[in-house]
C-alpha cells in the first residue's frame, strides 16, 4: 500500500528445549524510534518454586512438557505428583491453566501440563538410576507450531534465524551470502552462500555464520521456512509501490544471545524486504496459506528499537501481485505508529507504537466508533522484545459484520493484552476478506519500501485461535528466554 492511496529438512523427535536467554544487541535506530516505557511493561510475576527430588527415582526417562505451558515448573515432588505452580503472570489476563503432574512420577520436578493440549512425546528410557535426581535428565519441551498445532491451527508458515519454531525442523534457519549482493530473489550472484543450521538446543548455529563471514561482508539471501511447505523467503521482487527489487539485510546487524548461545535476528532497513508467493514475479507461490475470508493466526516477535514510522512493517498474508489489490486482500501483523492510518489509544502517529492488522489500504488498531482512529483499547508497546498476535475470522461472526482479533505484550515475560476483537473495518472489500496468500517481510503488500524494524521469530497458521491457543502461544514464547 500507498500512503497516498488510503537444504533438505530432516526430522528430529517433535519437541527441542527452549530454555533461553536473549540479550539485544546495540541497535542503530534510524530516523525516529521507540525506547522502552517502564509505564508500558507488565509487572512480572513471582518466581515460580523449583520441584523436590525424587525419593527414589527408578528410570532415566525423559521429563515432558505439555506444549500449553512449557518450561515453567511446578512444585510437585516424584512421590505424590501434587499440581504444578505456573509462572506469576498479570492477574487480570487469562493463562492457560496449569494441570497436574503425573501421579507417581519417578523424577523431583514436573511442569505443570494444560489438560487440554497432548503432552509432548517422551524420549526413550534410559538405564535405571539409584537415586534418580531430576535436574540430571533433559526436560522435553514444544515449540510455537506444537503449541499452535495442539489448538487445532497448525503451522502453514515457520521463520526464525535465532531458534526452531517448528517441532521436529532440522534444516537450516537461513541462508547467508559472502561477497557482492543483488537485490531481488536472487540476491547472490556474484557471492558464496552457506546455509546456517542449528546446534544443540535449537539454536542458530551462529558460529558457522561467524566463521564463514570472517573477512567479508554478508547478508540474508533465504529465511526458511520450517514447515514441510517450503514457503521460503527471499529479497522482494518489484511490487507496485517500489518498482525495484528489495535488498537482502546484513547478516551481522542484529546480534543477541539466546541462553548463552549468540544468534542473529534479521534488521529490516529502508530498502529491504523478503517475500514469497508472487505470481507475477516468476517466484513460487506460497503453500497452505489463508486465501479468501479462510480464517488464519499469525505471530511475530519483533522490537520497539529501530523502527522507522513508514509503510510498512509487516509479517504475514499478502498479495500474489505484488500490487495494491484493494481493500481486505492482505492481512499480516504491523508494529509501528500506523503512517497516515489508524491508531492506537492515544492517538496520533507519534505515540506509538502498536500492533495493528495491516488489511490493505489501511492499518487497523480496531475500529471503533465506526472509524479507526485511537482505538481505545490497542495502547502502545515501547519493549526491546515485543510478541504480536493477528486472528483473522471469517465474515459471518458478529452478526455477518466479520471479526478480527489483535493480541500484544511483552514477550519475555506476563500474558498478552487483548488489544482488540470486534467487528472488521465498515468499509467495502473487508466482509468477507479476500486474502491471496503471499508471504511478506518487513514490506507491504504492494512492495512498499519504507519502513524497518527488527524481527526475531514469525509464524501463520490455519484457522482462528482461540483465546486459550493464544495464552499457551505467549507462554511458549516468554519460556524462550528473550532479553534474559
Amino acid at each position: 500500500m500507498q500512503p497516498n492511496e488510503g537444504v533438505a529438512m530432516k526430522k528430529i523427535p517433535s519437541a527441542v528445549p527452549v530454555s533461553f536467554a536473549v540479550s539485544l544487541g546495540a541497535a542503530v535506530v534510524a530516523c525516529w524510534s521507540f525506547s522502552t516505557n517502564p509505564d508500558e511493561v507488565l509487572l512480572p510475576g513471582d518466581e515460580a518454586s523449583s520441584g523436590t527430588t525424587g525419593s527414589s527415582g527408578t528410570s532415566g526417562t525423559s521429563q515432558v512438557v505439555a506444549p500449553a505451558l512449557p518450561a515453567q515448573p511446578g512444585s510437585s515432588t516424584g512421590s505424590s505428583g501434587t499440581s504444578g505452580n505456573s509462572e506469576g503472570v498479570d492477574p487480570a489476563l487469562p493463562l492457560a491453566p496449569a494441570g497436574s503432574a503425573g501421579g507417581g512420577g519417578t523424577s523431583g520436578s514436573a511442569p505443570g501440563a494444560a489438560p487440554e493440549v497432548p503432552v509432548a512425546a517422551a524420549g526413550s528410557a534410559g538405564m535405571s538410576g539409584s537415586a534418580g535426581t531430576a535436574g540430571e535428565l533433559p526436560v522435553v519441551v514444544a515449540t510455537p507450531c506444537d503449541v499452535l498445532a495442539a489448538g487445532g491451527n497448525p503451522c502453514v508458515a515457520a521463520h526464525s534465524t535465532v531458534r526452531v519454531v517448528y517441532g521436529g525442523y532440522d534444516g537450516p534457519l537461513y541462508q547467508v551470502c559472502r561477497g557482492a549482493s543483488a537485490p531481488g530473489p536472487n540476491s547472490c550472484p556474484g557471492g558464496v552462500t552457506r546455509d546456517i543450521g542449528i546446534v544443540e538446543g535449537g539454536y542458530a548455529d551462529s558460529a558457522a555464520q561467524d566463521a564463514f563471514c570472517a573477512g567479508g561482508n554478508c547478508t540474508i539471501s533465504i529465511i526458511y521456512d520450517q514447515s514441510p511447505n517450503g514457503n521460503d523467503l527471499k529479497p522482494a521482487p518489484a511490487g507496485g509501490a517500489k518498482p525495484t527489487p528489495d535488498n537482502p539485510a546484513n547478516a551481522a546487524e542484529l546480534k543477541t544471545t539466546i541462553n548463552g548461545h549468540a544468534v542473529y535476528g534479521v534488521f529490516i532497513r529502508v530498502g529491504m524486504g523478503y517475500r514469497n508467493g508472487c505470481s507475477a514475479c516468476a517466484t513460487p507461490e506460497a503453500v497452505g496459506t489463508a486465501i479468501d475470508d479462510e480464517p488464519e493466526t499469525q505471530y511475530m516477535v519483533t522490537s520497539a528499537n529501530g523502527l522507522v514510522n513508514g509503510c510498512c512493517f509487516d509479517y504475514g498474508n499478502a498479495e500474489t501481485t505484488s500490487r495494491d489489490d484493494g481493500n481486505g486482500t492482505m492481512e499480516a501483523v504491523y508494529f509501528g505508529g500506523g503512517v497516515v492510518w489508524g491508531t492506537g489509544s492515544p492517538g496520533g502517529h507519534n505515540n506509538g507504537p502498536w500492533v495493528m492488522a495491516d488489511l490493505e489500504n489501511g492499518l487497523y488498531a480496531g475500529w471503533e466508533n465506526n472509524q479507526d482512529q485511537n482505538i481505545s483499547t490497542n495502547t502502545p508497546l515501547r519493549l526491546p522484545f515485543v510478541m504480536g498476535v493477528v486472528v483473522g475470522d471469517t465474515a459471518e461472526k458478529n452478526g455477518g459484520r466479520g471479526r478480527f482479533a489483535i493480541y500484544g505484550g511483552d514477550a519475555t515475560f506476563g500474558t498478552l493484552r487483548t488489544l482488540y476483537d470486534g467487528i472488521r473495518p465498515a468499509k467495502p472489500g473487508y466482509v468477507p476478506m479476500q486474502k491471496q496468500g503471499s508471504i511478506i517481510l518487513g514490506i507491504g503488500g504492494d512492495n512498499s519500501g519504507s519502513s524497518a524494524g527488527q524481527f526475531f521469530e514469525g509464524v501463520m497458521t490455519s484457522g482462528a485461535a482461540t483465546i486459550a491457543t493464544v495464552n499457551a502461544l505467549q507462554a511458549n514464547v516468554v519460556a524462550a528466554g528473550y532479553g534474559k
